[in-house]
């Protein structure tokens, strides 16, 4: 696997472009992306219930196993929570994408993300999918248009490809996401779309999306809220010219590894570019009975606020780790867990095989005001292992949402 510049245009036939349009003040809101031929589909969606028009829309494309041709996605405002308006103003997205393009409605994915409970400023969404589907390109600076467009309050673009050998042809797989607030999937605001022209049958490319999720942005926490938006796009348009794959042999392993790659890298994308986040923090559980439980430790522990802010403060206050693993559901001896905080400045043991160690605080301080640490946590219950992401929780958090729409 070899990482390569670029994101949703990197792989063969795909072509995008992102514009300002009017939803935002100034930076760009829309972003469209073509695939010269039909591709296959598969997708997440928030577990939200109340979710919005665009997801709905996709879930019933998804259901139908319908192909996909283009997706577009507006930022700066969610069409959530907007009634029967919000769903007529999804479909015109989707059907004025269609018409410029001549295709069926049915083959186009939209999103959206911003603002909940406004209507969609329809109109202008509508004349700028007019006026810039007509400029989408394959080149690299057009994909970085779209990433851009997708964003909100995130701080910079989000994007990762790679680039695999399968039966002797070159695979490709591109992504971007946006993210920074409202990050707490179990499939953060959270949209990834991901592109690839591998050659893959629906069963094991739904499989591999499934998956991959689970362990990718399943394992993010920001602000433990889950989104009304939140989606995972991966359609694969097979121009790659690769052997099909249609089971689980070597050639569907070399592309879920690589799947899991792009997933994971733009899952801790988001996660460094969380809302006032100065802190990107990694929980690893080992010695779970299963990985489940590992994920459900670790996340409960990225997800705790009372973790978050410890670490804010680096403050080495290692009982507020121990203490969400306690109410995160899963059985374990705690008399038997052996913690530490490990960074580029170092590692500390705080706790082995249940008994709390004495440590340097100044040395534990300088170990947790490094921008990235980790956690680990070493249980006696099994073998399995599993890990979540995170960040810390800051003034700057409060004051981002407190003036969100202000």
């Amino acid at each position: 696997m070899k990482t390569i510049q670029g994101g949703i245009t990197a792989a063969k036939g795909y072509s995008a472009y992102g514009a300002h349009v009017g939803i935002k003040r100034k930076r760009n809101d829309l972003a469209l992306i073509v695939s010269e031929v039909p591709a296959l589909y598969s997708g997440t969606f928030t577990t939200n219930v109340v979710k919005a028009a665009p997801v709905i829309w996709n879930m019933e494309i998804y259901k139908h196993k319908y192909p996909v041709k283009a997706i577009v996605v507006n930022s700066g405002n969610a069409n959530a929570c907007t009634g029967d308006q919000g769903d007529i103003d999804n479909e015109r997205m989707a059907t004025t994408v269609a018409e410029c393009l001549g295709i069926e409605k049915s083959n186009v994915i939209v999103g959206s993300t911003g603002v909940i409970g406004v209507e969609l400023p329809i109109e202008k969404i509508v004349k700028g999918i007019e006026d810039n589907i007509g400029h989408v390109k394959p080149s690299y600076e057009a994909g970085l248009l779209a990433a851009e467009a997708i964003c909100t309050t995130d701080t910079f673009t989000k994007e990762v490809a790679v680039e695999i050998e399968i039966s002797g042809k070159t695979v490709t797989i591109g992504g971007m996401a946006k993210g920074s607030g409202m990050i707490h999937p179990n499939m953060a605001t959270m949209l990834s779309y991901v592109t690839t022209d591998v050659a893959i049958s629906f069963d094991m490319l739904d499989q591999a999306v499934k998956d991959s999720v689970e362990d990718a942005y399943n394992m993010i926490s920001v602000d433990g809220d889950t989104s009304t938006n939140d989606m995972c796009t991966v359609i694969a348009n097979g121009m790659a010219g690769n052997d099909m794959i249609v089971e689980e042999h070597e050639d569907y392993l070399t592309f879920k590894k690589a799947l899991d790659y792009v997933n994971k890298t733009l899952a801790k994308l988001i996660v460094k570019d969380g809302e006032g986040a100065s802190k990107f923090i990694e929980v690893n559980i080992y010695g779970t009975r299963s990985k489940k439980e590992a994920q459900a430790l670790a996340m409960s522990v990225v997800t705790s606020n009372l973790v978050k802010t410890a670490f804010f403060g680096n403050d080495a206050n290692w009982g507020r780790v121990l203490c969400a693993m306690g109410y995160s559901g899963v059985k374990f001896d705690a008399k038997k867990v052996t913690l530490n905080y490990e960074s580029s400045a170092g590692t500390i043991d705080l706790m082995v095989n249940g008994v709390p160690q004495k440590f340097d605080e100044d040395r534990a301080f300088d170990i947790i005001k490094e921008k990235e640490v980790t956690v680990n946590a070493f249980l006696e219950e099994g073998t399995s292992k599993g890990t979540a992401w995170g960040c810390d929780l800051s003034y700057e958090y409060v004051k981002i949402n407190g003036e969100y729409r202000t």
